[in-house]
């Protein structure tokens, strides 16, 4: 063997994302509060559908995003009629006990209507204000300062979320006017960056000039485009320390939506940047809202930032596997997991971290089920009609016979039980 072919003695460092090295907020509704940036948890953030005049079927969205498991969640504010409906809405979530924080989502007009409702100012845990939709000119300044002037009074976070899709183009038309008269003009790109770094960043000093505090500031650039998305934060980051809200806008639905918004976010979390999520989802016919938290917290969990449901692992299947079956009692344990985490948040602290392997052939079954925590190989082409299971790395039985698939459910549930129903809160 060459010497180049050969590895070092030292050990090879195992792949772990970035710092953050952010401020940190504080999001509060009642005596919950959920901390944003510095050494929190990345958070993940939702928003609704709903016409937010309508109180109960906002109320019902949001619970659902909430049990889904997003800590925050998003409404449009638009109108006074909106307005007034936000603090019945934030009683409604108060009756059936979600206490989950509201986002207002202002453009145009946010500046009336929080002044004009100051019940509506006073529901919201926090604000969100597009510095590209606050209004021209000398309205522009006077318009934003209104807005951030009431979250100070009530002590109201504020992310200040410029979308390059309502940019500011009163700003981008100045910064392609002094690009056009240079000798060696940069590109278009070049200038639209700048321009929504400018907007973010201009837009929060001023924020601290006008009185909130810098701990109450937090910034999100959003971009349709992957590697735009990339490029601006990475340079928003080197430049400043607030909070920072990641999300691919405008992601699309299905596969594209969740594998575009998947790659930006992944990459950029990596490299420790950002402090909340949010996957924005089209969603397909018929699909739920929450499908949008699924994925988010999806991403968390696989790069090993936060975990929130037991992972299942199964192969995709080959020539080598006999039947369906293994597919079918992976994404049984999977849903049933899934389903009953709400409960199992307070009885069994800890089951979140579990890992399940459900394997379809001896290739891979043994050693997959073996680096799990309980795990079973069922048989493949021209194998023993036996199936392996093993707990904590040992194999601890075999299940045979046309029953597997419920017995090993029983068995998962018990490891679960044992495993960590002895830590249970009473």
């Amino acid at each position: 063997m060459a010497d180049s072919d050969r590895f070092p003695d030292s050990l090879i460092e195992p792949a772990r994302p970035a710092a953050r090295r952010s401020l940190q907020a504080a999001v509060r509704w009642g005596d919950r509060v959920v901390t944003v940036g510095g050494d929190a948890p990345v958070r993940v953030q939702s928003m609704t559908n709903t016409d937010t005049v309508d109180v109960i079927g906002t109320a019902i969205q949001v619970k659902q995003l909430a049990i889904a498991g997003s800590e925050m969640v998003r409404i449009t504010v638009n109108t006074p009629e909106a307005a007034a409906a936000v603090p019945h809405i934030r009683e409604q979530l108060d009756r059936m006990g979600i206490d989950v924080p509201l986002i207002g989502d202002f453009h145009y007009n946010g500046h009336r209507l929080l002044t004009d409702v100051p019940a509506c100012a006073q529901a919201l845990s926090k604000y969100r204000i597009n510095p590209g939709n606050v209004g021209k000119g000398d309205k522009h300044d006077r318009q934003f300062s209104q807005m951030v002037e009431v979250a100070a009074k009530y002590d109201k976070p504020v992310r200040i979320g410029v979308n390059w899709g309502s940019l500011d183009q009163e700003l981008l038309t100045t910064l392609m006017d002094e690009n056009a008269r240079l000798a060696e003009p940069q590109e278009p790109r070049q200038i639209m960056y700048r321009a929504i770094l400018m907007s973010a960043i201009q837009s929060a000093r001023r924020a601290e000039e006008i009185g909130l505090a810098p701990a109450n500031i937090i910034l999100s650039c959003k971009m349709s485009g992957v590697q735009d998305l990339i490029t601006v934060y990475r340079a928003l980051a080197r430049r400043v320390a607030y909070p920072l809200h990641l999300g691919l806008t405008e992601a699309g639905m299905g596969t594209k939506g969740t594998v575009a918004s998947t790659a930006a976010l992944a990459i950029l979390l990596q490299e420790g940047i950002g402090d909340t999520i949010r996957v924005s989802l089209t969603p397909q016919p018929g699909e739920a809202r929450t499908q949008e938290v699924v994925v988010a917290l999806e991403i968390l969990q696989s790069l090993g930032l936060r975990a929130f449901n037991p992972s299942v692992t199964a192969c995709p299947g080959c020539g080598r596997t006999t039947s369906t079956t293994f597919q079918v009692l992976a994404k049984q344990i999977d849903d049933y997991l899934r389903a009953q985490m709400p409960v199992w948040k307070s009885r069994y602290p800890g089951v979140e971290t579990m890992k399940v392997a459900v394997m379809g052939c001896i290739v891979n079954g043994p050693g997959e089920s073996k680096h799990a925590d309980i795990g079973i190989s069922l048989p493949g082409t021209g194998e023993a009609p036996a199936a392996p299971v093993f707990i904590d790395g040992e194999k601890a039985l075999t299940l045979r016979g046309d029953n597997i698939a419920a017995e090993f459910h029983a068995l998962v549930e018990s490891y679960i039980e044992k495993r960590f129903g002895s830590t249970a809160i009473a």
